[in-house]
């Protein structure tokens, strides 16, 4: 009889912790879904993954300041797509483009976007993996160069730099190939999809395109048979400036004025020069 008193006594007392334990777990719950309730997502169009690292470290910023602020990022393969969602109310803020392209896409779409912050600058460098020197190019040698038009200009100033090609006036904008004086190499020069342009590697002599697809593409900027240098006190960088966009009509939004305060931090410089290994380059104070 004792015996049966005593298990009973066991059951009773491990029913009571199973109890304590569902009702602090319904407890977690309901905190859980009223803080969650209480957070505001903010959706941020990007191009690629190259960033999520340095997003990530914005979140965790947002976090430590208790902003109440979830960043939801939204990854699409062209930034033309990206600008279109976020003119069609799909997206809260981008941040993939520089000046130069959204000016561009602003000027073509009538978009009614913003520059709300600056972010980096990256360069677009030449790479190649059939030749190891600018010297081993030959007449007749495919190169592929981004197709839309701020970074065809772009990439023909790098050419240019490289020797490959002369322009005409190589301070102007957004040179397009009418704006070629001199070919010395020979080279022949393709528009492609910038996202497709490392996989045609293999079969181009060379390729040049934007840091986050050569990142997602498991590759370095080190890679680079040619890198054009980096100096953000030109004057003449400042159209080639990342920025993070919002609509219009949204620029003094406070919710997002806190994402860019968090962006502004120095855990995330570093986690842009850690991301990018040195390849891009941070223009924000901190």
């Amino acid at each position: 009889m004792a015996t049966k008193k005593k298990a009973k006594r066991k059951l009773i007392a491990v029913l009571v912790v199973l109890a304590i334990i569902a009702a602090a777990g319904i407890g977690y719950s309901v905190y859980r879904s009223t803080r969650n309730a209480g957070e505001k997502t903010i959706t941020v169009g990007l191009v690629g993954n190259a960033d999520d690292a340095i997003w990530d470290a914005v979140q965790k910023e947002l976090d430590n300041e208790k902003a109440g602020i979830k960043i939801e990022k939204k990854a699409f393969q062209d930034g033309i797509y990206a600008n279109q969602a976020q003119a069609n109310g799909e997206l809260d803020l981008t941040a993939f483009q520089h000046y130069a392209f959204l000016n561009q896409e602003k000027s073509e779409k009538g978009y009614k976007l913003t520059a709300i912050a600056e972010t980096y600058i990256s360069p677009l460098n030449l790479y190649s993996k059939k030749y190891k020197s600018l010297k081993d190019f030959k007449s007749g040698d495919k190169v592929a160069i981004p197709n839309n038009a701020t970074n065809t200009g772009r990439a023909l100033k790098v050419l240019d730099a490289a020797g490959l090609i002369k322009l005409k006036d190589n301070t102007k904008t957004n040179p397009t190939v009418d704006d070629i004086a001199e070919n010395p190499s020979g080279i022949d020069i393709e528009l492609n999809d910038p996202a497709s342009i490392i996989n045609l590697l293999p079969d181009y002599a060379a390729g040049i395109t934007n840091t986050n697809f050569i990142i997602d593409a498991g590759m370095s900027a080190d890679d680079a048979l040619y890198q054009a240098p980096i100096d953000t006190n030109n004057k003449s960088f400042k159209p080639y400036i990342n920025i993070i966009v919002a609509r219009s009509d949204q620029k003094d939004n406070a919710d997002y004025q806190k994402v860019v305060k968090a962006y502004h931090t120095k855990s995330v410089a570093d986690a842009i020069n850690e991301n990018y290994k040195g390849a891009v380059v941070p223009v924000f104070k901190y």
